[in-house]
């Protein structure tokens, strides 16, 4: 029967999804704390050890949420058979994904390493370029056992197991203060890395979570009903090819997302200090706020896939248009707290006053792109639900790449291109609206897809009119 929007229905449907979005979460909030610990630590060694920090580790992150997206295949697959009750099928495709994510972490690998090839053409300083080279070098040690642990985070997450995800992360950021704080630092006789003991803590931390999650999954009883480790599998081509084959354009997506907002942060940085403080500020706490829907929206994947895999297309519509709402509600106030509180947000910051009144005008831009961005983000997971990925890769792309960028570099830096813009360039404040337009239009025409694609659904089953 088809699911109606009661009171009654909407409730329980938000409590399901809450208890699967609220662990994941604090664990988003974990990693991002784990950068946040690198920059700071660092901050307090020397200009050209937090440079090397910022440039290797804008490389690792774009390299990271790549693999993360492709990874995500996982999470739809398991999800629709835990739905259909095919638990017999769960351990094989956790094999096969795991083959993927060791291939696909092999391969970010030596993309990160190619990378930094890049450091050349910066005009970097010998020793930043050696340093910033070096962290690449040593941190991307990680990005295979990440692979791995994706995989292994997509299963648990998609047979309601977020929790243990959680503790994981928790106990990563605990492990990497420490091992900074030791390497950075060179506390209690350890040697003294800077910037490079930050790459050694980040990839051990990978490894750690990688062992952790493994024993977690022998451990717990909640995983004995489709425990993967019973055997030795080789890879299967067809069954990674599938997976591939769903996940690429998610790590495309996110690719064009994450690497857009980096070409900003480029291409803002010659208007001065004031404007790429303020700048990142900005970026920094939207990034934070974002962490809310991006979670609704991978649980969003699971409560959607479940119910398809049961052949209940009603209930997974239901689903998918209550995590949006949910999204949006949200949004809606975190809007008006970052419009009312622009000022004491950027005090928290910095004390320049400069910056601050530049990062209160750019927060304005946060809070007016905070309902299209959590939109985009929870409509494009309910899609995935659905096993569907290459529309919402287009329509991502075409914003962030076709609309956001150019339309920020046209007002950012040469407005008299435009018939009747303005003479001079609106230096941040074009790119941010530029930003708050690639994000509109990816929510309007994602909105109308997840609409297309439910409907088509429940046609098919014959629930729908």
């Amino acid at each position: 029967m088809p699911h109606t929007f009661t009171l009654s229905n909407v409730r329980t449907e938000a409590a399901a999804l809450w208890r699967l979005a609220w662990p994941v979460l604090i664990g988003q909030l974990a990693t991002v704390g784990m950068g946040v610990a690198d920059v700071a630590m660092t901050g307090h060694t020397s200009a050209a050890e937090l440079a090397a920090v910022s440039l290797g580790a804008s490389v690792w992150s774009i390299i990271l949420v790549t693999v993360s997206g492709t990874m995500m295949s996982v999470n739809t697959v398991v999800a629709h058979e835990v739905g259909a009750g095919a638990f017999n099928t769960i351990p094989h495709t956790v094999r096969q994904s795991l083959w993927k994510g060791f291939g696909i972490g092999v391969l970010a690998a030596l993309l990160a390493n190619l990378a930094t090839l890049l450091f050349n053409h910066l005009y970097l300083a010998p020793e930043v370029n050696a340093r910033a080279s070096m962290f690449v070098h040593i941190i991307s040690v990680g990005l295979v056992p990440f692979g791995a642990y994706r995989a292994l985070y997509g299963y648990s997450a998609s047979i309601n197991q977020t929790k243990p995800v959680m503790v994981i992360a928790l106990l990563g950021l605990l492990v990497n203060i420490v091992v900074n704080w030791l390497l950075v630092f060179g506390n209690l006789g350890m040697p003294k890395l800077g910037a490079l003991g930050c790459a050694v803590a980040t990839a051990a931390v990978v490894w750690i979570d990688l062992l952790a999650i493994i024993v977690w999954i022998h451990i717990a009883p909640a995983y004995r009903q489709s425990f993967p480790f019973t055997h030795w599998e080789w890879p299967h081509w067809p069954e990674i090819r599938s997976m591939l084959k769903l996940g690429l354009p998610i790590g495309v997506t996110y690719f064009a997302e994450v690497s857009v907002f980096g070409a900003v942060s480029l291409l803002v940085a010659r208007f001065g200090v004031v404007t790429v403080s303020a700048h990142q500020i900005a970026l920094n706490f939207s990034s934070l706020v974002f962490m809310v829907p991006l979670s609704f929206g991978i649980g969003m994947i699971t409560r959607v896939g479940q119910a398809l895999g049961e052949g209940n297309p009603a209930r997974a519509r239901f689903a998918s248009w209550v995590g949006v709402s949910m999204s949006l509600a949200f949004a809606i106030i975190s809007a008006i707290g970052i419009a009312v509180f622009r000022y004491q947000i950027a005090r928290a910051y910095t004390s320049d006053a400069a910056v601050q009144e530049m990062c209160a005008h750019l927060l304005l831009f946060a809070a007016l792109f905070q309902l299209s961005d959590a939109t985009q983000v929870a409509t494009s997971c309910a899609i995935r639900g659905y096993k569907v990925t290459r529309e919402p890769m287009i329509v991502q792309t075409l914003a962030f790449w076709g609309f956001a960028l150019p339309v920020g570099c046209i007002l950012g830096l040469a407005p008299q291109w435009l018939p009747a813009g303005p003479s001079e360039p609106m230096s941040a404040t074009g790119f941010w609206i530029g930003l708050v337009l690639g994000l509109t239009i990816a929510a309007v025409l994602l909105t109308a897809l997840l609409h297309r694609v439910s409907s088509a659904r429940l046609k098919i089953i014959g629930d729908g009119p």
